[in-house]
């Protein structure tokens, strides 16, 4: 009950003849053991003097600050335990996150790293340093002992109250020396050239630092004293549930005392009922239990929680309480803490050391492995995945936002433009290799036509794109963008009547009636190489034989698909691992109190984390668009160099299908060996990182040769699988040769077929097997790995 209630209640317990004059009563901040406020700096230094920061008393700072307020305790804890765990590095070049070059070998990593000094390893070390850092408005104070050779060999931290900065008279060198008063009372001097003196720098004062807890010295003494009061209100003053009234007329005074007694303060004596005497005549009643007004301890506690965990930088969920928050929200403010706190924080302190460094070699924290740090890598990777899909930018574009190395081929350097994904070249020499500009090693002559240039990978034969890509190839003076422009601005141009060639198809056929190109608007070029398609036809006795070219294009794409998709896949697979379903009832759950029960001594499932049969499907969804586009463009043309058409049979698209499913096998096989390595790394991996760990060292040396195996295979098998379907459908009287790539990866099998005509539709018998095509996905694995034979088409047998 509140102290003002007491004189009524005595006043009830005897008569009012014998209460005593009312007290006064006096109130005195530094009676018994009362909080004494900590915004009291005292500080009457003027500007320039490095006395401005003697009025802070560290030690009252440390007890009443510190120990007894919870979130400036929790802050600091927060901040210092990540500078404590986190390495140091020595290195030179490369970017924020990672040195181009570092030393392995060095006295400030040994003592930085492992032991500072015989009492403290370095872990321990850093996480004083960085809570003085934090408490300290002196700043703090690290004698550096060397050998006599001048090697550093110690590093000590001194107590910031027992050191005074004695400035340079002239202020030539600011400071003159330290002096530091030892736990015996003898005064050392101290050369600066031995003491680091870090400290986070004041604004107008260069002897004197800043703290958080200097700008949140009121909300501490608000929190403080909100949590005494109540502890006090409960220890001194519990309220009874009531008190009874009686007449106390006659009643002996022990009695009196032992009434009195009934209202004996203390939280076990809180919701008795109470009987008191009200004096002469009559009972009366006392209702104590409804509430009076008092200090509203809630809101001032929550807001003085907010103003101390905003001053040092802080946010909730970081001192344990995530929760109303939702996973987006959490890692948002997980990276906002390691950006705007703990980075600026852990960069202060190296840099004291970079003193003991030439100038080329910082010293520096290594966040390489902190997650946090890369929720704005992942928000500009997805960003850059969308950019590439509408056309912005290009795949090498692409992997250097994402940190990988650039392919640097003409089809990575293309910008892909929708629809259809048609490519626009970077260069003329792109446009060559892509089959759609003049071939750079035939002069630049308009007219000169690429040799062996495919048709580029996923663009569609009756578009706008491959008509703008024809008619670059006929007019060179026109560029890029007024390509673009002349196909938007029109319609689709409309197919004659009878058999369509490809825009491609017909712009050769022009040119080898014609040198020079007539003036005029490329696409009436084009249109008027369609007429001319009609009636005229390859020679039929030329016969057919895809090139490396088709090969090479074809693998290129296929590659580069296969490459996001990883990329993708590898970022999903990482985030499972940190996902809370994942984790729950397994070993990586953090358990939130004593009482949670969904930490327990279980491995987590690594087949759920991998969900290979998702990742095949989707494999095989990404790339059937692209390989069945290719089928296609090759079947038409065996199809126009074998009968003069173009028409596609639906065997072609579905060598395409059948290829696209092989990858999704080979995802699965690859995603197999991931599980194992998971399975493995959790034998010794003492938190979720570890497996984090383990997912990327395992796609840096696995992913390189999954992409070359998966690319090559699909080319070879989709190409071969196309024009061989094209050649069947083409008539009886087709032939074909094998036709190896006569070099030393040719299998011995595949060079026993070199020159081996069957007829069309009749497979080849290898060791027992039958081979359709070279790459057949129903032939045994061993005869089509890696294989990159061809095979030649001619309706004539003797050839």
């Amino acid at each position: 009950m509140p102290r003002q209630f007491l004189p009524a209640l005595r006043g009830l317990l005897v008569p009012r003849s014998a209460v005593a004059p009312p007290v006064t009563e006096t109130k005195d901040l530094l009676a018994g053991n009362s909080y004494v406020s900590m915004t009291y700096a005292g500080v009457t230094n003027v500007w320039g003097t490095p006395g401005r920061a003697d009025g802070w008393d560290m030690e009252r700072v440390v007890v009443e600050g510190y120990e007894r307020s919870i979130w400036t305790f929790k802050s600091v804890e927060a901040i210092s335990k990540h500078a404590s765990t986190l390495p140091i590095q020595i290195g030179r070049g490369g970017d924020e996150r990672r040195f181009a070059e570092t030393l392995d070998e060095h006295p400030l990593l040994k003592l930085l790293n492992l032991k500072a000094n015989p009492l403290e390893t370095g872990d321990v070390f850093k996480k004083r340093l960085s809570a003085q850092l934090l408490l300290s408005k002196k700043g703090v104070f690290i004698e550096k002992t060397k050998s006599r050779g001048g090697t550093l060999v110690r590093l000590d931290l001194l107590p910031p109250d027992r050191v005074q900065i004695i400035p340079d008279d002239r202020n030539s060198e600011y400071v003159k020396h330290f002096e530091f008063t030892t736990y015996g009372g003898q005064v050392r001097e101290l050369d600066p050239e031995h003491v680091i003196w870090l400290r986070d720098p004041h604004p107008t004062d260069p002897f004197c630092g800043v703290t958080p807890l200097e700008a949140a010295g009121l909300s501490v003494d608000l929190d403080i004293k909100a949590r005494t009061y109540n502890i006090s209100f409960i220890d001194r003053d519990a309220r009874p549930g009531g008190i009874i009234g009686i007449d106390l007329e006659g009643v002996d005074a022990r009695e009196v005392d032992r009434i009195q007694k009934r209202l004996a303060p203390g939280a076990h004596n809180a919701g008795e009922l109470a009987l008191v005497g009200t004096g002469p005549g009559g009972m009366t009643y006392v209702d104590t239990s409804a509430r009076p007004r008092e200090m509203a301890y809630e809101a001032l506690s929550s807001t003085s929680k907010g103003e101390i965990l905003a001053a040092f930088g802080v946010p909730e969920s970081i001192v344990g309480n995530a929760s109303e928050r939702t996973y987006a929200n959490a890692d948002r403010e997980e990276w906002t803490f390691w950006d705007h706190t703990e980075l600026p924080h852990l960069n202060l302190i190296s840099s004291g050391f970079d003193s003991d460094l030439s100038d080329e070699w910082k010293v520096r924290f290594d966040t390489s492995r902190v997650q946090a740090l890369e929720f704005p890598r992942r928000q500009a990777r997805e960003e850059a995945r969308k950019e590439f899909e509408a056309g912005l930018i290009t795949i090498d574009e692409y992997r250097e936002i994402a940190g990988r190395e650039a392919f640097g081929v003409p089809q990575s350097r293309a910008l892909w433009i929708s629809p259809q994904k048609a490519p626009v070249p970077a260069n003329p020499q792109d446009a060559a290799a892509l089959g759609l500009g003049p071939d750079p090693a035939a002069g630049g002559i308009p007219g000169a036509a690429p040799t062996g240039a495919p048709l580029p990978a996923g663009t569609a034969p009756d578009t706008a794109a491959a008509d703008v890509a024809a008619a670059r190839a006929l007019d060179p003076d026109q560029t890029a963008a007024e390509d673009v422009a002349a196909a938007r601005g029109q319609a689709p141009l409309a197919l004659p009547a009878g058999p369509a060639g490809t825009a491609a198809d017909a712009v050769a056929a022009a040119r080898s009636s014609t040198t020079i190109p007539s003036p005029g608007d490329a696409a009436d070029d084009v249109a008027a190489a369609r007429r001319d398609v009609e009636v005229k036809a390859l020679p039929q006795e030329e016969g057919f034989e895809v090139t490396d070219d088709d090969f090479d294009a074809l693998s290129m794409a296929v590659a580069a698909a296969v490459t996001a998709l990883l990329a993708r896949q590898e970022n999903v697979i990482i985030a499972r691992l940190r996902a809370p379903k994942i984790r729950k009832y397994t070993r990586y759950w953090e358990p939130e109190n004593d009482n949670d029960v969904r930490h327990v001594d279980v491995d987590l499932d690594q087949d759920r984390v991998v969900s290979a049969a998702r990742w095949a499907e989707e494999m095989s969804r990404t790339l059937a668009p692209i390989l069945q586009q290719a089928a296609v463009a090759t079947a038409r043309k065996v199809g126009q160099a074998l009968t003069g058409t173009d028409t596609v049979p639906p065997s072609a698209a579905a060598a395409a299908i059948v290829t696209a499913a092989y990858a999704g096998e080979a995802i699965t096989g690859f995603l197999a060996e991931l599980a194992e390595v998971l399975q493995d790394a959790q034998r010794d991996a003492e938190g979720v990182w570890d497996l984090e760990g383990a997912v990327t060292r395992f796609y840096m040396s696995s992913e390189p040769a999954l992409i070359a195996r998966v690319a090559e295979t699909c080319a070879v098998a989709t190409i071969n699988g196309a024009a061989d379907a094209a050649a069947e459908n083409a008539g009886p009287d087709v032939v074909r040769t094998w036709v190896t790539r006569r070099d030393t990866r040719v299998r011995p099998a595949h060079k026993a077929l070199h020159g081996k005509t069957l007829p069309v539709g009749t497979p080849y018998t290898v060791d027992g097997a039958n081979l359709r095509y070279p790459g057949d996905p129903f032939a045994p694995i061993a005869l089509t790995i890696n294989c990159r034979c061809r095979l030649h088409y001619a309706t004539d047998p003797e050839e």
